[in-house]
């Protein structure tokens, strides 16, 4: 998600791109461990 982001950002230089794009990252930097794990339920739902 963050690569799709600044890409969109580097091309279009929108402000707003570039804001979500720091706030995803801060949100991965404080939660790397909840990612993985949401990630996981994805995977495999819990019934």
């Amino acid at each position: 998600m963050l690569d799709f982001t600044w890409k969109v950002f580097s091309q279009t230089g929108n402000v707003d791109t570039y804001l979500l794009f720091k706030e995803l990252e801060v949100e991965r930097q404080e939660r790397p461990e909840r990612m993985e794990e949401e990630l996981a339920e994805i995977d495999f739902p819990v019934s």
